[in-house]
């Protein structure tokens, strides 16, 4: 394998990673949970101005595993196609740029509405990524 298949590889282990935790987060344990249960009961109690056929608590748990999922399939498919179509990534700018465009955008997510820990998950991506597409232009 390509040393900038590997990098690439990594980097998209790294966001599945943080993708799979987010996941069983949300569905297990406290560690999403507002630390004020008052909080939490009246998410459960209130729905959002949009709709009544939800409450604000079922919609944050849906809008939490929509995003670890979307993290997920991103890693599933750099996985692919970096470790067994390295050939058909290298050859697509558009995969290339799309790739970096969704870890940039996420660590400006990050950044701004999340916390240290996925922010320094996601900017490990960014690096190895990028150390990807470097040794890409470099071979």
């Amino acid at each position: 394998m390509l040393l900038s298949s590997m990098l690439i590889t990594a980097s998209a282990a790294v966001a599945g990673l943080l993708g799979c935790i987010h996941m069983l987060y949300t569905f297990h344990g406290n560690k999403l949970h507002p630390r004020d249960p008052a909080v939490r009961d009246a998410m459960m109690a209130d729905t959002p101005v949009l709709t009544r056929q939800t409450t604000v608590w079922r919609a944050t748990k849906g809008f939490n595993a929509s995003h670890s999922l979307g993290v997920i399939l991103f890693a599933a498919v750099y996985i692919y196609l970096a470790g067994w179509h390295a050939g058909v990534l290298q050859a697509s700018k558009f995969l290339l740029v799309l790739g970096m465009a969704t870890l940039l955008t996420y660590l400006a997510l990050a950044k701004v509405y999340w916390f240290s820990i996925p922010f320094r998950g996601i900017a490990l991506a960014c690096v190895l990524y990028a150390a990807g597409l470097g040794a890409m232009a470099l071979a």
